[in-house]
């Protein structure tokens, strides 16, 4: 997977949600385009606390050479 691969989704106008999956098999729902964040060799996916969207609990990072597909994902969409 190529970091211009997944701006395709990120930048999307308009934004449609997605899923990452991992070679391992473990998935991970981009329900926003602020959820992720693009590297030349990594993208870091933030889940956010529930009473508190500004406000991430936990962060992971995913190697793009370990993601095996993405696609969208039947969601409402993002509201900006």
């Amino acid at each position: 997977m190529t970091y211009e691969e997944i701006f395709e989704y990120v930048d999307a106008e308009p934004f449609r949600p997605f899923r990452i999956q991992m070679v391992s098999g473990r998935t991970f729902d981009i329900r926003h385009p602020e959820n992720i964040r693009v590297g030349e060799h990594a993208v870091v996916v933030f889940e956010y606390q529930s009473d508190n969207d500004r406000v991430f609990e936990r962060f992971k990072m995913l190697g793009l050479s370990l993601i095996e597909t993405i696609e969208h994902i039947d969601s409402p969409m993002a509201q900006n």
